[in-house]
């Protein structure tokens, strides 16, 4: 399917708005309760899932769950929460990883006319009651008993909450059990009553400052969202030929970003894996014997993906090689037509570089939904020369995720690609990026009024991020608006581009870059584990401290290398003057990072106000302690 030509607005010979027509028709009646039984209805034996096996024997091994098993799942556990006393527009609360239950309990709490109410289960004590209280949730569903005990030292403080369960302790046997004596026909009616412009979900923003503000998404916003993507990225959803799709989720259902993809695939009835565990050996254990043929992720993946790939490459003695085979990569994927030199070269380095990425992904990847920040052109050509295509795409919670998307077979490489169909991007006179369209948010909760707030100027959100649309309507990002750095000299700086870069090498983990009111701009990076852990021994520093590494020349050397690199990105009034190493991380624990990874800055100038002050005093000109 061709991408329907985009309509562009231009203002001073500049695109000022661009827009793409919906490839699908809006949705007038049902809601997302009616996907899993739709699908038993018109394809029962259609595998929609697959289990991760926790029998004796089996590890490794995957129990196919059928759309007419899902929906008789959905339809038991929806019986069980109304037998509980849940009523129509109660939330339910819902904390614990990736697993077919969260998927299941979402679905199933739909079907009983309820709207959920994601929780990171990560989240502190602090975090977690404010949902609850906020939302008004009544009931809690939590994954093991350290969640329960979170909540429960909570709950003389949420009053409304009615009812905690935990998966670990049997919860969705026990609804199952509490619903037996509820009618079918009480599901069927819950059913009836929703409509597209029913709520669905709250979730709350991570907040990078402040607190967390609940997003109300409709069902009709998700139809919108995943009817458009799933039609436009029909090479992944629906593709011709070749293995059936499917899916291993990683990433938080608790992020809409994971959560929308989901749904997507109940709603193509694409096989879906869920791997709770992110650590490596275990996701890639997962990815081995699930074997999807797509996946979504988040930058930090794929970066680690790449600098697996380089490290194990340079143990084997192999470093100089793996680097050849990058650059090949990224040559091939940088052009829409590579010359036959170019193809050769990647021809030559699939066997002995490539096909090692894609195994490490399970062997049968071939596409990769990207987002939550750029990726980095780097990165991207790298995966396209290595036979994976990356569609990144651009959007908030506020906007059910996606507002711009990679069309297939037309990226464009340091963009976010083109308006996803229905949607309308406009950029203002500041810079911000406005979005418009039929997944773009009911509003932020308002728990005294008990419904959701409007919150668009005419129908377009404003996003606080900043951007500039091409001459085809492409956008890219160029930081955020409330982010922007303004030196003292008067220069403004978008920090974005050069803390993308930086993390992207393979020792730093975090950067954060500052000079706000400051004679130059200097940026604090924290060391990624992994990297530093393989440097150390290719180097034999192992006896060395973090501290001490931290002043260590030669590492030094390599830092200093990497943001020389990130400076080419920008002018000299706006490049990287000095740096500091740190010896602690910026983290969730530490209140640095959001649970979605982004930086609280405020956070960080407040607790590294003295590396900072240290980078513009006496002896400033060096580039680390």
């Amino acid at each position: 399917m061709s991408y329907d030509p985009v309509h562009l607005t231009l203002v001073d010979g500049q695109v000022r708005e661009a827009s793409a027509p919906a490839l699908v028709p809006r949705v007038e009646r049902g809601s997302l309760a009616d996907l899993p039984y739709d699908n038993a209805r018109q394809d029962p034996d259609a595998v929609v899932f697959s289990r991760k096996s926790s029998r004796e024997g089996e590890a490794g091994s995957w129990r196919d769950v059928t759309a007419a098993r899902f929906a008789a799942d959905v339809h038991a556990v929806a019986k069980g929460l109304i037998a509980h006393g849940l009523r129509p527009g109660d939330r339910l609360a819902l904390m614990a990883r990736t697993t077919y239950e969260w998927t299941l309990i979402d679905f199933a709490a739909w079907a009983a006319g309820l709207v959920t109410v994601p929780v990171y289960p990560t989240s502190s004590a602090f975090q977690t009651r404010w949902i609850l209280q906020d939302s008004g949730a009544v009931a809690c569903v939590v994954e093991d008993a350290d969640q329960a005990r979170l909540v429960s030292t909570e709950r003389r403080q949420l009053p409304g909450l009615a009812h905690l369960w935990v998966l670990d302790a049997g919860a969705v046997e026990q609804l199952r059990q509490a619903g037996r004596r509820v009618p079918d026909e009480a599901v069927t009616a819950r059913r009836g009553l929703l409509t597209p412009e029913t709520l669905a979900t709250l979730v709350y923003t991570s907040g990078t400052t402040g607190r967390p503000k609940g997003c109300a998404l409709t069902h009709a916003n998700f139809f919108a969202e995943v009817d458009n993507a799933v039609r436009l990225l029909h090479p992944v959803f629906a593709p011709e030929g070749g293995d059936p799709p499917s899916t291993l989720l990683f990433l938080p259902l608790s992020h809409v970003f994971g959560r929308m993809v989901a749904v997507g695939c109940v709603r193509a009835r694409v096989r879906v894996g869920h791997a709770p565990s992110v650590e490596g050996e275990d996701l890639l254990d997962d990815l081995a014997s699930f074997r999807p043929t797509f996946l979504l992720a988040i930058p930090y993946v794929m970066e680690k993906v790449h600098d697996r790939a380089r490290a194990t490459a340079e143990r084997a003695g192999r470093g100089a090689a793996f680097d050849r085979a990058a650059r090949a990569a990224r040559r091939f994927g940088s052009t829409e037509a590579p010359s036959l030199s170019v193809r050769v070269a990647r021809a030559l380095y699939d066997p002995l570089v490539y096909r090692r990425i894609r195994r490490a992904l399970g062997g049968r990847v071939r596409y990769v939904i990207c987002g939550g920040s750029p990726l980095g052109v780097r990165l991207a050509e790298f995966f396209r020369g290595a036979g994976v295509e990356v569609f990144e795409g651009y959007g908030l919670t506020e906007t059910t995720a996606a507002s711009t998307v990679t069309p297939p077979l037309a990226p464009r490489n340091g963009t976010v690609g083109l308006p996803l169909p229905g949607t309308a991007v406009r950029i203002a006179d500041d810079g911000e990026v406005w979005l418009s369209g039929p997944h773009v948010f009911a509003g932020y909760w308002d728990a005294r009024r008990g419904t959701a707030l409007p919150h668009t100027d005419g129908g377009w959100f404003p996003t606080g991020d900043l951007g500039s649309l091409d001459e085809d309507g492409y956008l890219t990002i160029t930081g955020r608006k409330k982010d922007l750095l303004i030196t003292s000299a008067g220069k403004n700086v978008a920090p974005a581009p050069l803390e993308d870069w930086l993390r992207a090498h393979p020792l730093v983990a975090q950067c954060m870059v500052v000079g706000d009111g400051r004679p130059y701009v200097s940026a604090l990076i924290t060391l990624d584990h992994e990297g530093l852990t393989h440097w150390r021994r290719m180097r034999r520093k192992d006896h060395l401290a973090l501290w001490e590494l931290a002043r260590d020349e030669e590492l030094l050397e390599v830092v200093q290398k990497a943001v020389d690199d990130a400076n080419r990105l920008v002018s000299r009034a706006e490049s990287i003057r000095a740096f500091r190493v740190l010896t602690t991380g910026f983290s969730e624990t530490s209140g640095h990072l959001t649970p979605s990874l982004k930086l609280r800055r405020r956070a960080v100038l407040r607790d590294f106000a003295r590396e900072i002050e240290s980078m513009y005093g006496e002896g400033a000109g060096a580039y680390a302690e």
